[in-house]
């Protein structure tokens, strides 16, 4: 029963991942979802930077502080390491939701695209943005990453695999792809509002910090094998050098 629940628990939060991700691709773009960086109740601006740059930070500091390896050595002593995974994605999962639910837009436009065609053209940008997200996770290990294999594997009685670095497509060219693809999804905006603009810089901002963490952990894994790779391999530009 509790190999099951473990199971079940991994099914739910990875469910609820894969409709935040859904979710923040209308979020961002403006398109299709009720709730958008553009809509919503206008408050004094104040008040929208302070709100917004909280929620941010909410989620900044899930995401970086349970990622870490002195984090998860204390956290597996209270929750199975099975489901450590799955916990981390179901946090961020609600901290992005708790952010799409109180972002306060601030719509005063910094830049706008009046030629159709261009703005269509940037639109589409946006979406090879979030492709490149999507189909870096999956060149990786998409199932691992969001906690579902190390469901499954203890639900059947499998250890996991040991890690194994690898540098399929993307990753031959920038150290982080996934990073790059939000990155371009976030920028790529016919239409730049000032919240949109708040949010891509923050985010973009912390997602530097972000690298700087996680490499270190990546080194602390992997060894020489990840420093002769970063001193190849640039880490967001490909036409950049490395570091």
């Amino acid at each position: 029963m509790g190999r099951f629940a473990g199971l079940l628990y991994g099914l739910v939060s990875y469910v609820i991942f894969f409709v935040t991700f859904l979710y923040s691709i209308g979020f961002v773009t403006d398109l299709v979802v009720p709730k958008t960086v553009d809509s919503g109740a206008v408050v004094p601006l104040s008040e929208a930077i302070i709100v917004n740059l909280v929620l941010m930070s909410v989620f900044a500091v899930q995401h970086s502080v349970m990622a870490r390896q002195g984090f998860k050595q204390w956290w597996t002593k209270f929750v199975p390491v099975s489901v450590e995974r799955t916990t981390y994605v179901l946090f961020a999962s609600l901290a992005l939701i708790l952010l799409f639910w109180q972002w306060r837009p601030m719509p005063a436009i910094v830049w706008s695209i009046a030629n159709r065609q261009i703005a269509m053209a940037v639109m589409a940008l946006s979406f090879v943005g979030w492709f490149i997200v999507l189909l870096s996770t999956f060149l990786i290990s998409h199932f691992e990453l969001f906690g579902l294999h190390q469901v499954v594997s203890n639900f059947t009685g499998r250890e996991m695999p040991a890690p194994r670095f690898r540098t399929p497509l993307f990753y031959r060219f920038v150290r982080h792809p996934i990073y790059l693809g939000f990155v371009i999804a976030f920028w790529a905006a016919p239409v730049m509002s000032v919240g949109h603009l708040l949010f891509a810089a923050v985010t973009t901002a912390y997602m530097l910090v972000a690298i700087t963490l996680e490499e270190r952990d990546l080194v602390t894994v992997f060894g020489d094998e990840y420093r002769n790779y970063r001193g190849r391999v640039p880490m967001l530009l490909p036409w950049r050098g490395s570091r």
